[in-house]
C-alpha cells in the first residue's frame, strides 16, 4: 500500500502534511467508533474516491489502488457474508476500504519528507523520557525505503530461476535473504561512514 509521490498543484497537494494526518486520524476515528448502516458507508466510499478527483488524480490511479485491495476486499467480506450477514460485510468491507484508500490518497499527494518531519515535530516532547525524534524518523524512512528495494530483490531472484529453468518456490527465500542482508550491510557501511549510529 505504501506508494509513491505524486506531484500536483491539488488542494490536497498543497495542505499541510500535519493537517492531512489529523484528517486521517479523525476519519479513522469517525469510520471505527461511528455505528454506520450500507447507506452511510456507500456515501464515505464516494466521498473517499472524490477526494481522488479533488486530488486530479488519473482515475487509473484509484482503479490500481481498487485493484490492490481486491484480497481483503474478498476474504474479508466472504468471512462476514458466511459467519454474519451481507449488511454486516458491506458496512465492515466498506470501512476498511475507505480508510486504506485515505492512507493511500495521503501518501498519494504528500511527500515522505513532509511525514517524516510532521512525525519528528510528534516525537520532540519525548526527548526527556529519552526518545531521539531524529533516530526514530531515520529508521522509519529507512524501512519505508527499504520495501521498493526488497521488492526488487523478488524480481531478480524470479528472474534468474526463470533464465535457469527453474521454479524456486520457498527455495527462494534463501538468495532473497542473502540479498537482503548484504544490502543492509552496504547501508550500515554508508551509515558508519558518515558517522551515524
Amino acid at each position: 500500500m505504501i506508494q509513491l509521490y505524486r506531484p500536483g498543484s491539488s488542494p490536497l497537494h498543497r495542505a499541510p502534511a500535519g493537517a492531512k494526518l489529523a484528517v486521517l486520524a479523525v476519519a479513522a476515528l469517525i469510520l471505527s467508533l461511528y455505528p454506520h448502516d450500507p447507506l452511510s458507508i456507500g456515501v464515505s466510499l464516494l466521498a473517499v474516491c472524490g477526494l481522488y478527483v479533488v486530488a486530479r488524480l488519473p482515475l487509473r490511479v484509484l482503479t490500481a489502488e481498487l485493484w490492490r485491495l481486491r484480497w481483503i476486499v474478498l476474504v474479508l467480506s466472504v468471512a462476514l457474508i458466511v459467519f454474519v450477514s451481507p449488511a454486516a460485510a458491506w458496512i465492515s468491507t466498506g470501512r476498511v476500504v475507505a480508510l486504506l484508500l485515505l492512507a493511500s490518497l495521503l501518501t498519494l499527494t504528500t511527500r515522505m519528507s513532509a511525514l517524516l518531519e510532521v512525525l519528528r515535530g510528534l516525537l520532540r516532547p519525548f526527548r526527556r523520557v529519552g526518545v531521539d525524534p531524529e533516530a526514530v524518523a531515520m529508521t522509519i524512512s529507512l524501512t519505508i525505503t527499504m520495501i521498493p528495494v526488497i521488492a526488487g530483490f523478488v524480481d531478480r531472484v524470479r528472474e534468474a530461476g526463470r533464465a535457469r529453468g527453474v521454479r524456486l518456490g520457498p527455495r527462494a527465500v534463501v538468495p532473497l535473504l542473502v540479498l537482503a542482508l548484504r544490502h543492509a550491510d552496504d547501508v550500515g557501511d554508508a551509515l558508519a561512514a558518515r558517522g551515524i549510529g
